[in-house]
């Protein structure tokens, strides 16, 4: 298949892999942003195949494992005491809150469903008109529109028994965020290629420059990864900073503009919280004040306490690359797919769980 299978060509690979050996004199570490593109590299054994001086490090680009406690427990609440049907993808409906998580609320009973779109959750409720219908919202710059477009298509339909709870994130502040932390030793990203084809890439620039880190655009299959960790690479050996993008048949320079149109009339960019975080200002979406009608928050005013993360769960250092899973001293143990303590372990772009599922980590963990 055309942009498919010539992307996972392994000899190519190969070749990039060669390449990126001869050309890597020191020691370097990369991080990619997006956690599609670290299961890519974990479950293509990419991170094995590496010359020992170029290290991967996983980033916050999860937007389930990013989602806060409280926020969790909000959906919960929703779904449990307001008798509302909550709707959202199916990986939120796993990820743990302070108490439980939304798949536990749904086998006690909760009118919880896992949809493909926020668009059924806009039928869902004009099938059921004297129910109210929730969306959890959650995602980066990728998902947002398709939320922003089911709040226009409830407000054109005369549809009042909708809402979202809106919990969207936005690359560049975490890219900042990172940089930004004292024990930050990343020299170099892999950004993600589909948030840039709904952005664009001008964003990226600033970011390159202040920081002086080489920026490489890039997409999810094997030769994909490994051409653009090439490029971080040739960049860093030759002391450069700059924006490059891999992604070119996917990714504009200009971004999707019919995208970006609806996002700027619905949402608003706000301060957000990053579960394992913490605050990041100007990181995140929320609707637009005309829209308010359609926001759960200002619908039920539920008030949630936020609550600490497990004490034994390293989510945050995970998520900002300072650790890998393996080094959580409860991975594989305490932790697991089916007992998880933090959100990366149970979401399907969750570093910890694509370390689970691939790398053989449990039997592997002294070799890597």
């Amino acid at each position: 298949m055309k942009y498919l299978s010539e992307y996972r060509d392994a000899d190519i690979v190969a070749q990039y892999m060669d390449e990126i050996a001869r050309t890597a004199t020191r020691p370097w570490t990369i991080m990619e942003v997006c956690g599609g593109q670290t299961h890519s590299l974990v479950k293509n054994g990419l991170l094995q195949m590496l010359p020992d001086n170029v290290r991967m490090v996983h980033g916050p680009g999860c937007p389930v494992c990013v989602t806060p406690l409280y926020q969790i427990d909000k959906a919960v609440h929703l779904a449990e005491n307001h008798g509302v049907i909550l709707c959202s993808y199916g990986d939120m409906l796993r990820v743990p809150g302070s108490k439980h998580s939304l798949l536990e609320s749904k086998a006690a009973g909760a009118d919880v469903r896992i949809l493909y779109s926020p668009l059924e959750a806009v039928k869902i409720a004009q099938e059921n008109p004297t129910k109210e219908v929730v969306f959890f919202a959650v995602g980066f710059e990728t998902t947002a529109p398709a939320n922003a477009l089911s709040v226009l298509h409830a407000q054109r339909a005369g549809v009042k028994n909708y809402s979202i709870l809106t919990s969207h994130v936005l690359v560049p502040p975490a890219i900042e965020a990172v940089m930004n932390d004292d024990d930050s030793f990343i020299q170099g990203f892999l950004a993600a290629g589909h948030v840039c084809a709904i952005m664009g890439v001008s964003e990226y620039y600033p970011l390159s420059e202040k920081y002086k880190i080489p920026l490489v655009v890039t997409g999810f299959e094997p030769v994909d990864l490994v051409q653009g960790i090439l490029m971080v690479v040739r960049q860093l050996e030759k002391g450069e900073h700059k924006l490059e993008n891999q992604y070119s048949r996917i990714v504009h320079p200009e971004g999707n503009h019919e995208a970006r149109k609806i996002l700027e009339q619905v949402f608003e960019v706000s301060d957000r919280e990053w579960r394992g975080i913490g605050n990041i200002p100007m990181s995140g979406y929320e609707l637009r004040s005309e829209f308010s009608a359609y926001d759960a928050n200002i619908k039920f005013d539920v008030n949630i306490e936020k609550v600490s993360e497990s004490p034994d769960c390293i989510a945050g250092l995970v998520l900002k690359g300072i650790k890998k899973p393996h080094e959580c001293p409860q991975f594989g143990k305490k932790c697991t797919p089916q007992s998880p303590l933090g959100a990366p372990m149970v979401s399907s772009e969750g570093a910890c769980a694509a370390y689970y599922h691939f790398s053989n980590m449990l039997e592997t963990i002294e070799e890597i």
